[in-house]
């Protein structure tokens, strides 16, 4: 059951990541198309919000939670299922943590500039002040 979990959390930390960096081109290819809900200022605020965490985790030098669930949940097991092989191989690369760092910050960057260039609006279309 816990290896079921683990897998669990893994394709739920696999949605954050892709909700992170999925949002952003959708949110340029949005404002160029005139999408309103590119605009939206709680999904703007939470992708904000989300990739700020990653990258505070990350300066402090600390492990995302979601990771370290999975890998409580595992108990020291390699195992994964099919699909949990292939969704972590997706998620997770052996590169040096300061590379991470780096994305996530020039990352939390290029969404603050989003922010700015495209401002979230209210839903009668207005800016929000």
């Amino acid at each position: 059951m816990n290896l079921l979990l683990a897998d669990l959390v893994l394709v739920v930390h696999f949605g954050v990541a892709l909700f992170i960096t999925g949002s952003l081109p959708l949110i340029w290819l949005g404002a160029a198309a005139n999408w309103r809900w590119v605009r939206h200022f709680g999904f703007r605020a939470l992708h904000l919000f989300a990739i700020l965490f990653v990258s505070a985790e990350a300066l402090a030098g600390v492990w995302c939670p979601l990771t370290l669930l999975e890998d409580a949940l595992r108990g020291g097991v390699a195992e994964r299922s099919f699909v949990a092989r292939w969704v972590h191989a997706l998620l997770f690369y052996d590169l040096p943590l300061w590379v991470f760092t780096a994305a996530y910050l020039a990352f939390a960057a290029l969404v603050a500039v989003t922010w700015w260039r495209v401002p979230p609006r209210r839903m009668d279309g207005k800016p929000r002040t």
